[in-house]
């Protein structure tokens, strides 16, 4: 018997093994900082959209986009948008059909938190939001200037989706107690916005 007991928890700790070393990280293209629409285009372009593809986006365009809001954009390690004291302190989440991942700038990477598909915490009230391929969610940590922060990078990541000919639309509506369970906020920690990211549909 004990035999028996020792070799199903040697088998159970292989698949216990298994199924977490499947949590891998997602490496992303090196961001392409150059180039697109003049920026005064941009900003006249911009607008709210509401209809996306459910079409994938592809890893170069996720990595430009999370450059955009929140990527280092110089060697002393300056973001692309100002945070009060240089503090750094804002999590830029990426929810896709294939799970949910922290945006990992300095190693330009997605770090996996959950590989559920959160997008229907995000379409209760609003269905497109389950559709669209990537919706970012800026998290603060309690801090005074928390949505400054995420007002900035929302906006650059809006202003590069229009560049790329991606729509895109800002939101408030999300279950914000489930969703903050699944991707394993503390405390401390406030889902502040989300933007909704997706091709044009045909």
């Amino acid at each position: 018997m004990k035999q028996f007991m020792n070799k199903t928890a040697f088998i159970l700790g292989i698949v216990f093994y298994t199924a977490t070393s499947f949590a891998m990280d997602i490496s992303l293209p090196t961001p392409q900082t150059s180039g697109g629409m003049p920026l005064m285009d941009v900003i006249s372009a911009r607008r709210s959209e509401r209809t996306f593809s459910p079409e994938e986006l592809d890893l170069q365009i996720v990595s430009n986009i999370l450059w955009s809001a929140y990527g280092i954009s110089s060697p002393d390690g300056k973001r692309t948008i100002p945070t009060a004291r240089n503090l750094q302190n804002l999590r830029v989440y990426a929810l896709t059909p294939k799970g949910a991942f922290l945006y990992d700038a300095t190693g330009n990477k997605l770090v996996e938190v959950s590989n559920k598909d959160l997008r229907p915490l995000l379409a209760e009230k609003q269905a497109y939001a389950g559709v669209a391929p990537l919706t970012l969610i800026f998290v603060g940590d309690g801090g005074k200037y928390d949505g400054m922060h995420a007002g900035s990078a929302y906006q650059n990541a809006a202003l590069y989706c229009v560049s790329a000919g991606l729509n895109q639309v800002v939101r408030g509506l999300v279950d914000n107690e489930a969703l903050a369970k699944e991707l394993q906020l503390d405390d401390s920690q406030a889902i502040i916005v989300s933007l909704t990211i997706g091709r044009k549909p045909a």
